[in-house]
């Protein structure tokens, strides 16, 4: 089902609301004058991760587009070069990735600059063994739409590109893309450690709604691995 795509809100952003141990909900808040956006998830409690640079200090102020993970605390130490460039040129998104660090109150910083992706650290970066790599974007500048606006147009088998901090890259092909509303994300399972490795990219999508000056749903698109 193809969203809707309403009028842009002056700022738009990501917000993942959760409850307990799932992620519940992506929703795009309009209200703050800069870019807004969070991702709220209970994502399951990073044991330490880091991949590529050690990991950062927490993030010292709360800017307008964070993603709240509940009770998350770093896990071991990885080698694996961390993502910074993610493509998919069906629908020509080509977004710098940068890691998204977790605040002492428990919230996973997105972007300010809504032409980067973040990315989740305390999980697997992309071409771990197992796990999902989970990459996400603000569907919008405020102004205009931006390429993954059309993520939901993404076909099956589509390749998706990601380059690591080494220069290598991981290919994955694209599977399912679903539009979920917010109230039914589970993030247990979309921030999952230790099933297949997968690429997950989120954004928000569906109707705007005006009364609650926000999106209604999330658009998740999971690729596996290319040989």
């Amino acid at each position: 089902m193809t969203p809707s795509r309403p009028r842009l809100p002056q700022a738009a952003g990501l917000i993942l609301a959760s409850a307990a141990v799932s992620l519940g909900a992506v929703s795009c808040s309009t209200s703050a004058p800069s870019p807004a956006g969070q991702v709220q998830a209970t994502a399951p409690a990073p044991s330490s991760v880091s991949a590529g640079p050690a990991p950062l200090a927490p993030q010292p102020t709360p800017a307008p587009g964070d993603i709240p993970v509940r009770d998350a605390a770093p896990t071991p130490e990885i080698t694996r070069p961390a993502p910074v460039r993610v493509q998919i040129e069906e629908i020509g998104l080509d977004l710098e990735v940068v890691p998204t660090g977790v605040r002492d109150d428990g919230e996973m910083v997105l972007p300010d600059n809504h032409r980067q992706a973040g990315w989740y650290r305390y999980g697997p970066p992309p071409g771990s063994p197992a796990g999902s790599a989970v990459l996400a974007a603000h569907l919008d500048t405020g102004t205009e739409a931006l390429p993954i606006a059309r993520l939901d147009e993404v076909r099956p088998g589509t390749v998706v590109t990601v380059t690591r901090s080494d220069g290598s890259t991981v290919r994955y092909a694209a599977g399912s893309v679903e539009q979920i509303a917010k109230r039914d994300l589970n993030g247990g399972e979309l921030f999952d450690r230790s099933g297949e490795p997968l690429l997950k990219l989120v954004t928000c999508g569906g109707e705007y709604v005006e009364a609650d000056d926000d999106y209604a749903d999330n658009i998740v698109l999971t690729a596996a691995p290319l040989p």
